[in-house]
């Protein structure tokens, strides 16, 4: 028996308590040994703490290291800040990690196993931002200030090169914006071939790729990739962009990996119009949760888990309405873990 492994859990809003159910009941049928300290964050957080990222939910996370969470609901425009933008901050959380796997064959693309590496904590997404009033118009002129340090980049292209190599990735691709944004996301693709050149050459292929024309590219032959490592803003679009090829974003699980702290996540919104309604599909939580297994050296039941997805999916054909089934939540979840019981 694995001993115990102390874990922030955070459930998140609108749909996230019952994916977070679900995720649940299949860690404890693979007999996952994290122990679980339950906190709030985003709206829920705001609603019984007066603080979309309270401070117990950041003690928690700074105790355990570690924290596995549903959606948290951001306002647009006003509001509060995000507190997923915080929480990378706040736990130096620079590399996001977005696998896309087809997992239902048979769609508009088929046999897709891409992963995108996004660095998390730079460029654009540093929030340095202001209006120029003129006039009468307070918001005359808007300005934006976007930050590449080599130290940033050279961090998270270390965590890129070294998941490829530990993964078997055959081919890894630099994207960047350097023919316009030539200091911005030059000194990234700079740093990238130096440190290929120097530590990685030999170990995988390496090539690069301008942002406009990747995107492209993933579109007519998105076979061509394998692991894609990129800027903030960037990778913001093409994770979601590759999410498509699979399904969209109930397929899609993020690591969010740091000095500090991992913590994984869902990458879909908390979907109010249907929360409590029992329909959520929990499969991108659920993947999310053998990312979490990877991190923490269990391969065995993340295995199980990625195996017990596919055959429910695609033996029992148990499926949500969102993946063209009639199953809510709850028998979905239950078909789940006989599977894994079965397994």
């Amino acid at each position: 028996m694995s001993a115990a492994i102390p874990a922030t859990l955070i459930a998140g809003d609108g749909i996230g308590p019952e994916i977070v159910d679900a995720t649940l009941a299949a860690l404890d049928a693979l007999g996952a040994p994290f122990e679980w300290d339950r906190q709030v964050a985003g709206l829920a957080g705001v609603q019984q703490a007066g603080d979309p990222l309270p401070a117990a939910t950041l003690q928690s996370i700074h105790r355990t290291h570690l924290a596995l969470k549903g959606p948290l609901e951001t306002p647009s425009g006003g509001g509060y800040r995000s507190s997923n933008v915080r929480l990378r901050e706040e736990f130096e959380l620079y590399a996001n990690l977005r696998p896309a796997r087809t997992i239902i064959p048979g769609g508009r693309f088929d046999n897709i196993d891409l992963v995108v590496v996004r660095e998390n904590l730079e460029g654009l997404y540093i929030g340095h931002e202001h209006y120029v009033p003129i006039g009468g118009d307070p918001h005359a002129v808007a300005m934006a200030t976007g930050i590449n340090t080599r130290q940033g980049s050279r961090r998270v292209l270390e965590f890129a090169f070294d998941t490829a190599v530990a993964t078997g990735r055959k081919k890894v691709t630099l994207v960047h914006k350097a023919n316009i944004m030539k200091a911005l996301t030059g000194i990234f693709l700079e740093t990238g071939l130096e440190l290929y050149e120097r530590e990685y050459k030999g170990k995988f292929e390496l090539d690069t790729v301008i942002i406009d024309a990747c995107a492209m590219k993933l579109v007519l032959n998105p076979w061509q990739f394998d692991m894609l490592v990129t800027t903030n803003l960037f990778g913001d679009i093409l994770s979601d962009l590759v999410a498509g090829l699979v399904g969209g974003l109930g397929m899609a699980p993020g690591a969010n990996i740091g000095a500090r702290a991992a913590i994984f996540e869902a990458v879909h919104g908390s979907a109010p119009d249907i929360a409590g309604k029992g329909i959520a599909n929990p499969t991108a939580l659920l993947l999310a949760a053998a990312l979490m297994l990877d991190h923490c050296q269990l391969p065995a039941l993340a295995t199980r888990l990625r195996k017990a997805i596919d055959e429910t999916l695609n033996i029992d054909k148990v499926r949500t309405g969102d993946l063209g089934g009639s199953a809510g939540t709850a028998a979905f979840t239950k078909a789940l873990v006989s599977r894994i019981a079965g397994g």
